[in-house]
């Protein structure tokens, strides 16, 4: 008989006969492999005087079997539950009671940790890789361990988890640990109750562990083990580029304050101007550089250890005598700092004493290498020494990046120390698998009461990162033994992953002949994803980001949207303008201006002195956009962010994804927004208005297809006329504020004629934090209750996890599972 742990101890007792013992089966779900779970259930057995065994079980889960005392077993479940491992989470506890053991029962004369068996599958939690623990810290520096300066240093609290496990249950032999046997010390430890490597399936030492190597440009071996960091450490140094395989993936590093590393470096990769990341020694030294406030501090130290985005200071400590963050993160008030995270980065900083720049080991189109063939297959044009080790790599997991945002953490990347811990699924329903978007992606299966988000994987119009695509896919189902039976994609009928989508949907059980996949619109995504992160039903959701294929064959991005879980209406938004060439105007945001602007001298001088056209082929593209002839409509806020950093020479060409938008931010971050006043029906007004600051501009507003809009290009002609009388700074923050402020009165008025009283922001441009602070500010002011992405990543490494939501209202909401031969969008 099966019965939930209140109603066991609570309802019914537990034994009435054989001297007051009891036997009873425990199974416990949620995160309880690969954390110690197993040595602690031991631990805490023989201190309660209980027998039995424990053991994983293929679905990720923990198998207890007990016999002792009513009173012990009820201590021992109150500690499982209360009390568990560090990195463990307890989400259920099942109890099958039997009856009672006799002594002599050969399985219960003493506590034991017994083989794994295989499960049906589906219903426990993988955990993440986490950061080396303070003891195996203290471990690696102590001159007398038996770990000392070993790089791979770990135990039940620390270590690997996500990016070495191939299959479960979790055991060292479905691990990529299984190719280095223990040696007699590791193996005492292994299998000692009392040491904190008991059972911990990545224990290994350098006599028996995996092996570090310095491999010079042309892959010679130049030195082994601790040599290797000392000669590495060296040449870093000396300004040399090196590649660092890590836990889950390559870094390229070099000295960061060595301008001409940087340089180098960007010039290798062909990342001109991309914000490169940091990795520091410690807290102190990111505070010789960087703003480290009471909010930001936990997550830098946090075990998981992100990049955490952080305001440089105005002059470093560092090399004061030059401006090495702007070679570093150029254009930009912000920087992404990490801690270390490995025992490899600790060892390499007792070397140095400055901070290192740590981006991805890849090139344009191409995933981030995991191995040295591929590091130098790839990279050896870039490199001038390699760092690798040969502990294969099971899944490719790239760094987490946060950002505080209003004193709350919000994810620009979740992925390394999070994934693949499950999101909520508050609607259940059958399996799902969502295949995202086509940039910043990321998969989703939804399964149970639970949505796993896969690990980022990035840009996947490439051969290699499609490639990367269908592994994690492969992987997710593997390790979490869930067959889909919906698949959804974006509607974007040319992204690779809507392709993809359609070739999973024909291989789904019972289908047969053409299919189809779920497509759900970009921004239903995004919304129905922040409703579903805060338990919400419905909500009037301003969805602002770069690009959105619309139903309309329009490209969206500024939207007001009245939205539930399975349908959305648009309320409002932006008023669509043209993007002449297309790609072309995402690449240079001047020729955007020629939809915006109503100067046609000073269009075509703009788009000629920003873009490589001839003033002939300028006034060409201008005319294009007159004519709407290849120059399609756009309600886009972030390509009206990118045409206002065009306009005020901020950023005249976009060299990575939201340069001249992410520019325009930090220019605006020195300025204080003018006050506006607003004119729009039904809701005429001001926000913030100061008359002594009133700069005479107002924000309009109009009727598009039966929506109030801002009027985009009047509101560019304003900010135009700003430019004349302000500084660039003042100008930038005004601009965001009207986006922000504008959008927020066209939401409160939906919300008041519809009774919704939650108003929510998501979508790329959240990552800004002036326009969602002031989206935020607007919204409270007139007592709405206001949502903003926590779990989920406001940009398009959320849309997965918002896929899975439409999917599963969709198929509830019809009560069946959905006809695969049909075409729907939703």
């Amino acid at each position: 008989m099966w019965m939930c742990l209140d109603s066991l101890l609570n309802d019914t007792p537990m034994t009435d006969h054989n001297d007051g013992r009891v036997h009873i089966e425990l199974t416990v779900t949620g995160v309880v492999q690969a954390v110690g779970f197993r040595p602690f259930v031991y631990r805490r057995a023989t201190a309660h005087d209980l027998v039995g065994t424990v053991r994983n079980t293929g679905d990720a889960g923990v198998k207890i079997s007990i016999a002792g005392t009513v009173e012990d077993v009820e201590a021992f479940i109150d500690d499982v539950r209360e009390r568990p491992p560090p990195l463990a989470v307890v989400e259920s506890i099942d109890i099958e009671t039997h009856e009672p053991v006799d002594d002599s029962n050969d399985r219960f004369q003493t506590f034991e940790i017994v083989s794994s068996t295989q499960g049906d599958g589906g219903s426990g939690t993988i955990p993440p890789d986490t950061g080396i623990c303070d003891g195996c810290l203290e471990d690696v520096h102590d001159l007398n361990s038996r770990y000392y300066k070993y790089w791979a240093t770990s135990c039940v609290d620390c270590g690997p988890r996500y990016t070495v496990i191939e299959s479960l249950p979790y055991d060292r032999p479905t691990t990529t640990m299984e190719s280095f046997p223990l040696c007699e010390g590791c193996n005492k430890e292994y299998t000692d109750p009392g040491d904190r490597r008991y059972h911990a399936q990545t224990i290994a030492c350098p006599a028996c562990g995996p092996s570090l190597s310095l491999l010079s440009d042309d892959r010679t071996e130049l030195a082994t083990g601790t040599d290797a960091v000392t000669a590495a450490g060296y040449r870093l140094n000396a300004g040399e580029i090196l590649a660092i395989k890590g836990i889950g993936g390559t870094h390229l590093a070099c000295r960061a304050t060595d301008q001409d590393a940087v340089s180098d470096l960007r010039e290798r990769t062909g990342r001109p101007e991309k914000p490169f990341a940091l990795m520091a020694k410690s807290v102190e030294q990111v505070e010789q550089f960087a703003r480290v406030g009471q909010e930001e501090r936990p997550w830098l130290t946090d075990v998981r250890r992100p990049i955490v985005v952080l305001e440089t200071l105005g002059g470093s400590a560092l090399n004061r005598d030059r401006d090495w963050l702007g070679d570093v993160a150029p254009g930009l008030h912000t920087v992404g700092v990490m801690l270390p995270y490995a025992g490899l980065h600790h060892l390499l900083f007792d070397q140095l004493d400055e901070p290192l720049v740590m981006t991805s080991a890849n090139l344009p189109g191409k995933p981030m290498a995991l191995s040295t063939e591929v590091i130098y297959e790839e990279l050896a044009d870039v490199i001038d020494a390699a760092v690798v080790h040969d502990r294969e790599i099971a899944a490719r997991c790239d760094d987490s990046v946060v950002r505080v945002v209003d004193n709350s953490r919000r994810f620009l990347r979740r992925s390394r120390g999070w994934v693949p811990r499950p999101l909520p699924r508050q609607e259940t329903g059958p399996a799902v698998l969502a295949l995202g978007a086509e940039f910043d992606t990321t998969v989703a299966l939804a399964r149970e009461d639970e949505v796993v988000l896969s690990q980022h994987l990035g840009d996947v119009d490439g051969p290699g990162t499609e490639a990367f695509l269908e592994q994690a896919i492969a992987h997710l189902k593997e390790l979490f033994r869930t067959d889909p039976a919906i698949i959804a994609c974006d509607l974007h009928p040319e992204f690779v992953t809507s392709r993809l989508a359609t070739s999973y949907a024909s291989d789904l059980p019972g289908a047969s002949g053409p299919t189809n996949p779920i497509q759900v619109q970009h921004h239903h995504a995004h919304a129905a994803g922040l409703l579903a992160e805060h338990d919400c039903d419905r909500a009037v959701v301003i969805t602002i980001d770069g690009t959105g294929y619309g139903p309309d064959g329009t490209v969206w991005g500024g939207e007001v949207l009245d939205v539930t879980r399975n349908s959305f209406e648009r309320v409002g938004g932006l008023e669509p303008f043209r993007l002449p060439g297309g790609e072309a105007a995402v690449r240079y945001p001047a020729r955007t201006l020629a939809s915006l602007l109503n100067d046609a001298e000073r269009v075509d001088e703009l788009i000629a002195d920003q873009t490589p056209l001839s003033q002939t082929e300028a006034t060409t593209v201008r005319k294009s956009a007159e004519a709407g002839v290849n120059a399609p409509l756009t309600s886009s806020a972030g390509r009206y962010l990118d045409a206002i950093s065009a306009l005020l020479e901020v950023c005249t060409e976009r060299t990575y994804q939201g340069e001249p938008a992410i520019k325009l931010e930090s220019t605006a971050a020195s300025g204080t927004p003018l006050s506006l006043e607003h004119e729009l029906e039904g809701n005429t007004g001001h926000c913030y208005r100061d008359a002594d600051k009133y700069a005479g501009m107002t924000v309009t507003y109009a009727l598009y297809d039966d929506r109030p809009v801002i009027e985009t290009s009047r509101l560019v002609r304003h900010i135009d006329r700003l430019h004349t009388s302000y500084s660039t700074a003042t100008v930038a923050a005004t601009a965001q504020a009207a986006l922000a402020e504008g959008l927020a009165l066209i939401a409160i008025q939906a919300a008041r004629e519809r009774a919704v009283p939650w108003i929510g922001v998501t979508g790329g441009v959240a990552h800004n934090v002036a326009i969602s602070r002031r989206i935020r500010d607007v919204v409270e002011d007139r007592n709405f209750r206001f949502l903003s992405p926590d779990q989920i990543p406001p940009g398009d490494a959320g849309i997965s996890y918002g896929q899975t939501v439409v999917a599963t209202a969709q198929a509830n909401a019809r009560g069946e599972l959905p006809v695969l031969n049909s075409n729907r969008v939703y």
